[in-house]
């Protein structure tokens, strides 16, 4: 039986003259998705999802996925959660690293491309259908304006979004390890517990799944309790099921600081186009952030709050919204 767990230059150049397909890759600090992208359409089929713990390294990854499929990959596009100038990448809440001219070489690709990941994501907004967002307050977005995304995760990815001609170009950034901005007492005690901790206190620290267990952990110092949770699911299904005050008070803070950090970055570049949220944790308690307080937070800006009241704010439930971003990026740049 051949081995199909290596994937050769030499065994992919013999088969060079067949089609040749151009692949997308969504990677985040938790899990990789990988999808075929036809160009002529923009159309992603053989979509797959993998634990990145699944693999010792990104080569290793795409070795199983491009095994899987019929015909050599010429064209990748990787939408990953790290910064990317440089040749050598390393992830910021993953042990991968890797050099873009080796990873070619070793893939035997034609083109590689490799963005933010949320580049991609910010580079989805425009593409995604009204049926997979939620607008959550303010009013019409301005046609083309500045759009602003952001996402709780493993970690915390920020990009803004601009029309240029006829082209959306993603503002990249690592937003995500701005310095956090208390505007409560109680967001100010966690602040302190948090910087007596950390050091520096990124908004990063309070706005993704381990900032989730950071809110509530320090909450739990607060109030002389002992942590009962130690997951962010844990903890917001506590939440739900006003099983915990303490988890119902974190998963409130939690949207709060969403709301704070959000009006940050529509104040940034005056984005009428709207604010998204991206990311694997809102979705999963939808019905309670429609009804916290994330946009009286969002909209709290003294003497700016007239404009925030007008600039609206959605979440986005497309199921890959890195994938589709991606899809777009390499389409735009083979054209």
């Amino acid at each position: 039986m051949r081995d199909r767990s290596k994937l050769t230059r030499s065994n992919l150049k013999q088969t060079r003259r067949k089609s040749m397909l151009s692949v997308v890759a969504d990677i985040g600090g938790t899990n990789i998705r990988l999808a075929v992208l036809t160009l002529a359409t923009g159309e992603m089929s053989q979509v797959e999802e993998y634990p990145c713990a699944t693999f010792s390294s990104l080569e290793a990854a795409f070795v199983q996925y491009f095994t899987s499929l019929t015909e050599p990959v010429s064209h990748l596009c990787i939408g990953i959660a790290c910064p990317v100038e440089d040749d050598f990448v390393k992830m910021t809440n993953n042990n991968w690293e890797f050099s873009k001219t080796a990873l070619k070489d070793k893939l035997s690709l034609t083109t590689l491309y490799v963005i933010n990941d949320y580049t991609a994501i910010s580079l989805a907004v425009p593409y995604v259908d009204d049926k997979d967002k939620i607008q959550i307050g303010g009013g019409k977005e301005i046609e083309n304006g500045v759009k602003a995304i952001f996402g709780p995760g493993t970690g915390l990815g920020v990009s803004h979004l601009i029309k240029q001609d006829e082209k959306w170009i993603s503002l990249d950034g690592e937003g995500g390890h701005a310095s956090f901005a208390p505007n409560t007492s109680q967001q100010a005690d966690v602040f302190l517990l948090l910087q007596e901790q950390f050091g520096h206190v990124s908004a990063e620290r309070l706005l993704s799944g381990q900032g989730l267990v950071n809110i509530y952990n320090a909450l739990c110092r607060i109030a002389s309790k002992s942590t009962v949770y130690a997951q962010p699911s844990e903890i917001s299904k506590a939440a739900l099921a006003n099983e915990c005050e303490i988890a119902l008070q974190a998963l409130n803070l939690f949207c709060q600081a969403m709301g704070g950090f959000a009006g940050n970055l529509a104040l940034n570049l005056q984005c009428g186009g709207g604010v998204y949220i991206a990311g694997g944790i809102v979705p999963r308690f939808v019905e309670f952030f429609e009804n916290s307080e994330f946009r009286e937070f969002f909209e709290a800006k003294g003497r700016l709050k007239s404009y925030l009241q007008t600039v609206p704010t959605y979440l986005i439930t497309h199921s890959n919204p890195g994938l589709l971003g991606a899809s777009v990026y390499l389409r735009q740049e083979l054209a």
